[in-house]
């Protein structure tokens, strides 16, 4: 498994694994059946919602390693 980055799309973040939705919910990124979500990136949402996406990066790194 790759490492997730901020760069990474937030539609691309879900296709990988649904489950990710929760983590994403969880940080106030509640926008997953907007169209902008098939071309936003991760770093792009959480600037838009006011979230540290450092914080959001870590926790997907560590449910993706524990898998």
């Amino acid at each position: 498994m790759k490492e997730i980055t901020g760069d990474i799309l937030i539609s691309e973040l879900i296709e990988m694994d649904s489950e990710t939705v929760n983590i994403l919910f969880k940080f106030g990124l509640n926008c997953m059946g907007c169209p902008a979500s098939q071309r936003e990136s991760l770093a792009e949402a959480a600037k838009g919602h006011s979230v540290d996406v450092k914080k959001i990066i870590d926790e997907l790194n560590k449910y993706f390693g524990s898998k």
